[in-house]
């Protein structure tokens, strides 16, 4: 089992966590079956939703000061429920800290500032053969839903 962090927090990134960010997501984007990465493209997208609080928020997981993990919250309106809603993306812990319950803290705290915060649904797409992925959010209370994800790029 990987060494336990000792020392973690999880708050809200900033412009200066970009390149670390970037790094998360190219271990991300490395395993993921439609994404590849691209780090230009991605710290202007971390860009935007780190200066634009009403479109999202990143939160990171240090142990200390090492960037160990990271999930973004995208917010947008339901009609169904009335009101805000969060799509959770990019959820990603560094390897050699997987196992060890960071994942879960990261997690957690994401679904609690997304509550506090108003939203009344939270929604995440995984890989159909992510098993390992989709084992650890049923363990905090997902479930499948019987939609199908459909994309057009533009």
């Amino acid at each position: 089992m990987p060494n336990k962090p000792s020392n973690l927090t999880v708050v809200q990134a900033d412009l200066g966590d970009i390149p670390g960010l970037c790094e998360l997501l190219a271990l991300l984007f490395n395993q993921e079956a439609e994404f590849k990465p691209d780090a230009g493209l991605q710290a202007q997208g971390l860009k935007e939703i780190i200066e634009n609080p009403e479109r999202g928020r990143i939160l990171v997981l240090r142990d200390q000061a090492r960037l160990i993990g990271m999930v973004n919250l995208l917010f947008t309106v339901s009609t169904a429920l009335g009101g805000k809603v969060a799509l959770l993306e990019d959820m990603v812990v560094r390897p050699d800290c997987r196992g060890t319950g960071a994942g879960s803290i990261l997690l957690r705290t994401a679904l609690d500032w997304a509550k506090s915060s108003g939203c009344r649904r939270v929604t995440l797409l995984t890989d159909a053969d992510n098993d390992s992925g989709q084992s650890f959010y049923r363990r905090h209370g997902f479930s499948l839903s019987g939609m199908r994800t459909m994309r057009l790029l533009l």
